[in-house]
């Protein structure tokens, strides 16, 4: 186990450099210009003095300092005012990426931790029921749910949601952040896919467990097929379900675009898709560095809870 985490620890800063490295190279060679504002660049003379300012006129010198004061190495030398500094905006220089991520990023982890846990109850529930009475009446509904969750996007779901119990029905706000109904379509929204593909894989696994040789064991020694089912067979059946909850919580906790961009959530997605459309390069990495490290992090305690939960797997760094 410790040569599992080592090994990772040591794979996370190439893993993450790698991320920033393509994104960076995405976002520099995409055409636009951070310094214009609504379309309108400032004088020849000015724009040479903010280029040579932030560094824009050398994508290798950019991202180089750029690595330097996010990575702490410049606040060491001391040529940085704070640790893990990601610059100012290029967009909007009263503010500092590290302030903009502060703001959105609770916003969005809070929206994502609620959808995954929203996920699971109804992936959990709908797997294992499907799994008991498999060709079922409570099967095929939850078949026809997990279908419907994985393939209608998440703007469709929103919207008609929104139609339905806010425009309607009047229970919740149309959007909006302030309070706890505020925070209940979106995160119902955006557990549907993760809640689908939960419940598919609860399902399968279970019904696989239920054929191996320790359940017929079991219910040979007079366990119900409940019984054996709850005590034995879903804990391996939850397996892949924990491999998927890597991905998936990294995924949600860093918020959905389209789910924020809905509902009105001032979450991190709406200041990365601002970035994105002003060749914002600052923000554009600092919030790829957030993902990526989240992503990154979840990975690897998803690996050490899999192997603690069946000892019979030995993970190798």
């Amino acid at each position: 186990m410790t040569r599992l985490i080592f090994f990772r620890l040591l794979q996370a800063p190439l893993i993450v450099f790698a991320i920033m490295t393509i994104a960076f190279t995405l976002s520099w060679v995409v055409p636009g210009n951070p310094l214009e504002d609504e379309g309108r660049a400032p004088p020849p003379e000015v724009q040479a003095a903010m280029l040579k300012q932030y560094d824009l006129d050398d994508p290798l010198v950019f991202y180089g300092q750029y690595l330097a004061r996010a990575s702490g190495v410049a606040w060491i030398a001391g040529r940085s005012p704070a640790p893990f500094d990601l610059g100012p905006s290029l967009r909007h220089p009263d503010w500092t990426v590290n302030e903009i991520i502060a703001s959105g990023f609770p916003i969005s982890a809070s929206l994502g931790l609620l959808a995954i846990e929203i996920a699971l109850v109804i992936g959990v529930v709908v797997g294992v029921a499907g799994a008991l009475k498999p060709r079922g009446i409570l099967d095929l509904l939850g078949q026809l749910v997990t279908i419907v969750g994985i393939s209608v996007p998440s703007f469709v779901t929103g919207a008609l949601l929104l139609v339905l119990f806010a425009a309607k029905w009047h229970l919740f706000p149309m959007g909006g952040w302030g309070s706890w109904k505020d925070i209940v379509l979106p995160a119902f929204a955006l557990s549907l896919p993760f809640a689908a593909y939960i419940a598919r894989l609860v399902r399968f696994g279970l019904i696989e467990q239920m054929a191996s040789d320790h359940i017929r064991t079991a219910r040979a020694k007079g366990l119900s097929r409940n019984q054996s089912a709850y005590r034995h067979a879903l804990k391996n059946a939850f397996l892949p379900v924990l491999s998927y909850l890597g991905p998936a919580i990294a995924a949600a906790m860093t918020g959905s675009f389209v789910v924020e961009k809905v509902f009105a959530v001032p979450g991190m997605g709406r200041h990365f898709v601002n970035a994105v459309l002003s060749k914002d390069i600052t923000l554009i990495l600092g919030i790829v560095l957030v993902y990526s490290s989240i992503l990154v992090l979840m990975n690897l305690i998803v690996d050490i809870l899999y192997a603690a939960i069946d000892p019979r797997i030995q993970l190798e760094g």
